[in-house]
C-alpha cells in the first residue's frame, strides 16, 4: 500500500450505533474541493440512507470551507454505485484506467 491516508483519517467520520460501526467516510480536503476517498456502509445496514448521510457530511464540509465541489470515483464494475451517485446529484466527468483499475469519476456542485 503506497497511499498516505493521514489527511483522510484526519477528516474521517464514523457512524456508530452503540458499539456497532454502521458506516465510515474518509475525505480529503483539497485546495478547491473535498475528495471522498472512501464511503462504506456495513452490509446489514445498506439501503437505510447511511451512505447518503455520510456523503452529505462531506458536501456540508465543503460548503463550510467555502469550496464548491465534492469529487469521488468508483470502480466501473460497481453498477449500484454508478446508478446511485447520479441520483444524489453527482455528474460523471470521466472514465479511464487509473492505477490499473477501470474507474468512473464524479463531481457534485455543492453551492
Amino acid at each position: 500500500m503506497d497511499a498516505d491516508y493521514a489527511d483522510a483519517v484526519a477528516h474521517s467520520r464514523v457512524l456508530v450505533d452503540g458499539d456497532r460501526i454502521i458506516g465510515v467516510l474518509a475525505a480529503v480536503v483539497e485546495s478547491d474541493h473535498v475528495f471522498v476517498d472512501s464511503v462504506a456502509v456495513a452490509p446489514a445496514e445498506t439501503g437505510r440512507g447511511y451512505g447518503r448521510m455520510l456523503l452529505a457530511d462531506a458536501e456540508s464540509r465543503a460548503r463550510e470551507l467555502g469550496l464548491t465541489q465534492t469529487r469521488l470515483y468508483t470502480n466501473a464494475a460497481m453498477t449500484e454505485n454508478l446508478a446511485m451517485y447520479p441520483r444524489l446529484g453527482y455528474v460523471e466527468v470521466d472514465r479511464r484506467t487509473d492505477e490499473g483499475f477501470d474507474r468512473v469519476f464524479f463531481v457534485k456542485d455543492v453551492r
